[in-house]
Order: C-alpha cells, then sequence, then structure tokens
C-alpha cells in the first residue's frame, strides 16, 4: 500500500462530514421550532417527539465522532507510510475504514429512526379524512 491509498478517502470523509453537519442544522430548527411550540402552547404533547430528537442527537454526535476518529487514523496512516512504517500504515488506516464503517451504521440507524418519526406523522395526517382530501 502506497501514500495515495488512504489519501483517497479524505474527500468521502470530507463529504460524510458536510452531510452530517447538515442532518445537525436541519435537527436543530426542527428542535427550535418544536420549543417555540411548546413555548405558546405547553399543553402540546411534544414527549414522543423530544425523546426522538434526543436520540437523533446522540446518534448525529456519535456519527461525528467516529468520522473524526476515522479522518485522524487515516492522516496517521498517511504519516506511517510516509516514515516508512508500512505495516503499521496498513493497520492504522484498516482501523480507520472501520471507523468509518461504524459512522455509516450509526447514520443507517439514524436516517431510520427519522424515517419512523415521519412515518407516524404520516399515519397521524391520514387518519383525519377531512384534512387528507383537502386538495380536491
Amino acid at each position: 500500500m502506497d501514500l495515495t491509498t488512504p489519501a483517497l478517502l479524505f474527500p468521502a470523509i470530507s463529504l460524510l462530514f458536510l452531510s452530517y453537519t447538515n442532518r445537525f442544522l436541519a435537527l436543530a430548527q426542527l428542535i427550535r421550532q418544536l420549543y417555540s411550540l411548546w413555548k405558546e402552547n405547553k399543553t402540546s404533547d411534544v414527549g414522543p417527539q423530544i425523546i426522538n430528537l434526543r436520540k437523533r442527537l446522540r446518534l448525529i454526535r456519535q456519527m461525528q465522532l467516529f468520522g473524526v476518529i476515522s479522518f485522524a487514523l487515516c492522516t496517521i496512516s498517511m504519516f506511517c507510510l510516509f516514515f516508512g512504517y508500512q505495516k503499521g500504515g496498513e493497520i492504522v488506516f484498516a482501523i480507520s475504514l472501520i471507523t468509518m464503517l461504524t459512522s455509516l451504521i450509526i447514520l443507517l440507524y439514524e436516517v431510520a429512526i427519522g424515517n419512523l418519526a415521519l412515518e407516524i406523522e404520516l399515519k397521524d395526517m391520514e387518519s383525519d379524512p377531512q384534512h387528507l382530501n383537502s386538495e380536491d
């Protein structure tokens, strides 16, 4: 393995971080909207949404953490290869790939939780036939 192999991971990790940041910002905006709604009407039932959003925030934090670890290990791998520690560079690069895969698995789980929340809201809207057919 040469120095360029770990370097190929840099653009992928950068794109992942952009994706994770966008997910975080969208979630933060949703939480702020939910907070405003709750502040106006404290009887609003936001408990299940809060639990879901808190869980998703934790997952995004974990995704980012594993992404940072992957990025750092990839950099360390390049240093090892640059200084001639071939076996060390390969091992560190393999660990970098594992941490990136872990980050992606957490992303998949977070997406599933987000989709489940949307399905619940869609089901709730479908249960009100008066508003469902309002576009006719």
